[in-house]
């Protein structure tokens, strides 16, 4: 554009200070500046399940012969399957490449720029991000000391014209659970409420049933975490059926791949293995609750997902995620207003804890 102005000026003026969502580095990174090998860095950073998929995903994904065609557009096999795991109507639940896109989607269909999203913090970054990518503002509402969202402080919130609340529960990243009738009151509110389960087969707490009495509530999942898909990207919601055929219409076509559907599917016909591994995962988290507690400079906080959370005192959680990390373990760091020294650890397998332990035995007790 010689002579002419460059074409960043034309960028939409609010994009130029989105603040990047801050992601879990690769596993190539971390082997890099550890200087170990993929299969001896113990990663509890990223939520990720341990144990992997299903071994009948991988044979399915080898065997699969049509990578060569465009997949369902509409997933209308997946969406089949997922009736009778949901417990709700094939038009009610749309696909997605992980309950990220599903995000993007309710902001797409809600938000015009300026408009007001509710954000009760501490959270999952996504809620944040996309509202800003999409030139909406967000309302922030503290959690209480214990975690628990604000209901009037979103009450007031929602009278000031928010059109939207991401609530999610199990809450990442202190792992709680919003109760039932603190959900109630706030699908009494002129917004859209979007309850976040990603950590659902963990807490087995759900509010789906709900869907079909409240035509403002949208509930999310993903097969990320429990069923160890999380580098394929695929999640689902459950809509109030206006909202799904509307969502239909708008989403980008073919928006989850093949390989993504082929490996859900296989999953919702593997659940006794998939259970297995959630059960495992529930009875570790036990044990590295147990293990934390013991330990004088650390707080963890009750959990019902698949990580805990852990307030650090008398020591710095960086200098512990720094040393963890030099031994190969990585963990995730907050050192934001409301999380101020935090550290917050995924649930391994027995091994990984005992490692873990280890490390911040030598960390801690030194």
């Amino acid at each position: 554009m010689k002579g002419k102005e460059g074409p960043e000026k034309l960028i939409r003026s609010h994009l130029i200070s989105v603040t990047p969502y801050a992601y879990v580095a690769p596993l190539e990174a971390a082997t890099a500046e550890s200087g170990v090998t993929v299969d001896r860095i113990i990663k509890l950073d990223g939520n990720e399940n341990p144990y992997g998929c299903s071994p009948k995903v991988k044979r399915a994904l080898l065997e699969y012969p049509f990578y060569h065609i465009y997949p369902d557009s509409e997933q209308r096999e997946l969406r089949q399957a997922l009736q009778s795991y949901v417990g709700a109507p094939l038009e009610s639940i749309i696909a997605g490449s992980g309950s990220d896109e599903l995000i993007e989607f309710v902001m797409r269909l809600f938000i015009d720029p300026g408009d007001r999203v509710i954000n009760c913090v501490p959270t999952f970054g996504m809620y944040q991000f996309s509202t800003d990518a999409w030139g909406g503002r967000v309302t922030t509402v503290p959690r209480n000391a214990s975690f628990g969202v604000d209901i009037a402080a979103v009450k007031r919130a929602a009278a000031e014209g928010a059109k939207i609340v991401f609530i999610a529960s199990p809450n990442n990243p202190s792992g709680n659970v919003t109760p039932r009738e603190d959900i109630l009151q706030l699908l009494d509110l002129p917004i859209v409420v979007v309850l976040d389960e990603a950590y659902y087969e963990f807490s087995r707490k759900t509010l789906v049933p709900l869907v079909r009495e409240h035509d403002n509530l949208i509930v999310l999942r993903t097969f990320s975490k429990w069923a160890g898909l999380a580098g394929l990207r695929v999640g689902y919601g459950v809509f109030p059926d206006k909202i799904a055929k509307l969502l239909l219409r708008i989403k980008p076509p073919y928006n989850v791949n093949a390989a993504a559907q082929v490996a859900a599917l296989e999953s919702l016909k593997d659940l006794d293995y998939l259970r297995g591994t959630v059960k495992a995962i529930v009875a570790e988290r036990q044990r590295l609750f147990d293990r934390l507690a013991a330990f004088q400079k650390l707080r963890p906080s009750p959990s019902e997902a698949n990580f805990i959370l852990c307030s650090v005192v008398n020591h710095d959680a960086q200098s512990i995620y720094q040393e963890l990390k030099r031994r190969a373990i990585l963990i995730r760091y907050f050192n934001t207003p409301l999380l101020k020294n935090y550290i917050r650890i995924s649930v391994g397998k027995p091994e990984h804890t005992d490692a873990l332990v280890a490390a911040l035995n030598d960390i801690l007790l030194k």
